[in-house]
């Protein structure tokens, strides 16, 4: 039995950058990732190279940019005024929050730098422009649960 698409599977997994910084694994958190593979829950690449992998085995996926997070867009990299910001608020270089924007939804913004007058925002995802290198470990194809009269 290997996985399908529409399978709702149960993975171990770890997420490295190309330098070998590991960015997230599933040792993080409290069990395995458990996802419906194809629903877009994911990644493209990670949803897509999971297809195939038989209960057990393990998996290495190198997944470019463009099947991860997208290519980094400098065009997503904006300066504010400092006053948007409460006054005696600390800023750090780095630091992510939620910024709302003109429709009401809140996105998420990384402060890039700042001084006393200024704030530069980026807009992208952390991880954007990265090539991803995930190690996934297939631990269960959760079977569904269907009624005898179907």
């Amino acid at each position: 039995m290997s996985v399908q698409t529409g399978d709702t599977i149960k993975v171990e997994y770890t997420g490295k950058l190309e330098d070998g910084t590991i960015f997230d694994s599933s040792d993080n958190h409290d069990e395995p990732l458990t996802f419906k593979v194809g629903s877009g829950q994911l990644i493209k690449g990670f949803d897509q190279g999971v297809v195939g992998m038989k209960l057990g085995e393990e998996k290495t996926l190198t997944i470019p940019p463009e099947h991860a997070y997208g290519d980094y867009n400098s065009e997503l990299v904006q300066q504010v005024p400092r006053n948007l910001f409460p006054e005696g608020a600390e800023l750090h270089k780095g630091m992510m929050f939620l910024c709302a924007v003109q429709d009401g939804r809140q996105v998420p913004a990384r402060i890039q730098e700042y001084d006393n007058s200024n704030v530069t925002l980026d807009f992208n995802p952390p991880l954007a422009g990265k090539t991803l290198i995930f190690t996934i470990k297939l631990l269960e194809i959760v079977e569904d649960q269907k009624t005898d009269n179907e």
